[in-house]
């Protein structure tokens, strides 16, 4: 268990706080709208109301105890860059920032922050995605080229060896299948898939691309 802060408790900031709460970490939420604050205060460690672009409401906070501190501050961009420049002095070891608009995120670069955070256009990547590959229900880019991703088995591919369906395209490796409740780790090449299978597979994009073909029913021509 570690101790989180979130400052920001709007949409994208309570998202983060509860769940890291769910996770069993301890959380302190901090915000400047009462309604936000008294909205998920009761299922936080810690919420308060009060203004974290003062370095003194910080330090009475203990947040440099924090193992990740996430600021995510919506509108007021000055409010933000003065929290991070408090948090900055007061050691935090890793600081995570919502950024707003591009000079937001330019100046968060020049502080050197572990992590700029641009939910919106994350929101959009991930919905532009699924349009693309529908047969993918999750994913995580490892670096801009390489991505871990989920996907469930069709109907059309029921009884496919995965040494036809993945080792046919290069630099793909399936991590684990998961059938109901039964999960397998790195399966052999000679297993069979089911329709509803669960495959997590990781692998460079273009490979990828070209396998997404098969679960949507046509080769790569």
């Amino acid at each position: 268990m570690a101790q989180f802060a979130v400052i920001g408790l709007g949409s994208f900031g309570a998202t983060v706080a509860l769940q890291l709460a769910q996770l069993n970490h301890d959380v302190i939420g901090i915000d400047t709208i009462k309604r936000n604050v008294e909205d998920i205060g009761d299922q936080l460690t810690h919420a308060v109301i009060a203004d974290a672009s003062d370095e003194h409401v910080l330090e009475e906070l203990n947040i440099k105890n924090c193992a990740a501190v996430v600021v995510a501050i919506g509108e007021d961009i000055e409010a933000s860059i003065l929290c991070v420049l408090h948090l900055k002095n007061l050691g935090v070891p890793k600081i995570w920032v919502k950024a707003k608009t591009k000079a937001h995120h330019m100046i968060l670069s020049h502080l050197h922050v572990d992590k700029i955070i641009h939910p919106e256009e994350d929101m959009g990547v991930r919905v532009a995605q699924a349009l693309n590959y529908p047969m993918v229900s999750r994913y995580m880019a490892l670096n801009d080229d390489h991505f871990i991703v989920k996907v469930e088995i069709p109907k059309h591919l029921n009884g496919v060896h995965l040494l036809g369906l993945i080792d046919a395209t290069h630099h793909i490796k399936t991590i684990l299948l998961q059938r109901g409740k039964d999960i397998i780790y790195d399966p052999e090449p000679s297993c069979a898939v089911q329709s509803k299978d669960i495959l997590i597979i990781e692998g460079h994009l273009e490979p990828l691309k070209k396998l997404s073909k098969r679960f949507l029913g046509y080769d790569e021509s």
